[in-house]
């Protein structure tokens, strides 16, 4: 008997487009979201970024996202990371920044860097990981959740670090907002060495806010200040943090990607940051880029945090612990010696 070859066609497996597969996603971030909102209104002293961060961990590991979630969640978590740290530049008016004067320019800048150095010394010492330890820094340093996220890709760290990173500028930042203006009477600080001190030494906005509301509404418009002053160089340092990376990576071939000298978004940030200094930007729509920015972050780091195995984070976390604490010590007390010896009033 002769074998007859029969040629089935088999139909080929449906194709999305691109944009449905991420429908998945965006549902899940939207809820991530919202929960994040509405926590943060019932503990405003927790931002909603961190809020997000525990809430995309909490559902990894309680597993209620399904699969088709949480690949979803992967494509997008980049795409909105760069957005929002991109339109964070909308925040930063570089004239009130210059109003502040030289000396407080200054103070910002050599604690950001001091911190900064020291925190990534400490780490290597501590075995914690260049990653982490440059995570952790960067959220000490210059502001908190934002600058951690901002960070990630030159840092070439991974979303736990990203995750061990925010839960320490939570922790130590929801312990300044608390100590400072406990201390501020025995340390005997006026109204602008406080709102420095506080602007220099706090990690998150929305902790220096809180830290500085105490004093006042001039305080608090001080303290914010000084803090997007630090916000303002995210920008230099990412930049810096890469063009090192990049001459540490020698060329060993064609086929070896190197760091970009600077990233994007970098740029993406100054230029924002420029058209917002202009004064073309009106109020209102100012509020609608804030809205956007932090729904952008928010929606992120919801998805990093559903990428975190919270056993792993746990096991890797106790040195964090430590290094954040010194860290905050640290940033603590090099802005409050600055700020005694080149402010008054």
């Amino acid at each position: 008997m002769t074998a007859v070859n029969v040629d089935v066609a088999v139909p080929a497996p449906p194709r999305h487009h691109p944009a449905t597969t991420l429908i998945p996603g965006l549902v899940a971030a939207a809820a991530g979201l919202g929960g994040a909102l509405l926590l943060s209104h019932l503990v405003p002293a927790v931002g909603i970024l961190t809020w997000a961060v525990a809430l995309g961990v909490a559902a990894a590991n309680l597993r209620v996202l399904p699969g088709r979630c949480r690949v979803a969640l992967g494509h997008l978590t980049k795409r909105l990371l760069r957005a929002g740290v991109m339109l964070l530049g909308f925040s930063v008016s570089i004239g009130a920044i210059l109003a502040l004067g030289a000396p407080v320019i200054a103070i910002v800048a050599g604690t950001l860097l001091s911190t900064l150095l020291f925190t990534i010394w400490l780490g290597t010492r501590m075995k914690l990981g260049g990653a982490r330890s440059l995570l952790i820094g960067t959220g000490v340093a210059i502001c908190g959740a934002s600058a951690i996220a901002a960070m990630e890709d030159t840092a070439d760290a991974d979303d736990e670090d990203v995750t061990a990173a925010i839960a320490m500028i939570t922790l130590f930042g929801t312990l300044a907002l608390v100590a400072y203006p406990l201390l501020r009477g025995p340390l005997g600080l006026g109204d602008i060495q406080y709102g420095v001190w506080t602007g220099v030494g706090v990690h998150e906005v929305g902790q220096v806010v809180a830290a500085a509301s105490p004093a006042g509404a001039a305080v608090v418009t001080i303290a914010v200040i000084v803090k997007l002053t630090r916000v303002l160089l995210l920008a230099p340092v990412v930049a810096g943090v890469s063009v090192v990376k990049r001459l540490r990576s020698p060329l060993t071939g064609t086929g070896v990607k190197r760091p970009p000298l600077v990233p994007l978004f970098v740029v993406g940030f100054l230029a924002c940051a420029a058209v917002r200094s202009t004064g073309v930007v009106p109020p209102v729509a100012l509020d609608w880029i804030r809205i956007l920015q932090i729904t952008a972050l928010g929606a992120a780091l919801f998805g990093m945090g559903a990428s975190v195995h919270l056993t792993s984070l746990v096991r890797r976390s106790p040195g964090a612990i430590a290094l954040g604490a010194v860290s905050t010590i640290f940033v603590t007390g090099v802005a409050l010696g600055a700020t005694l010896l080149f402010v008054h009033g």
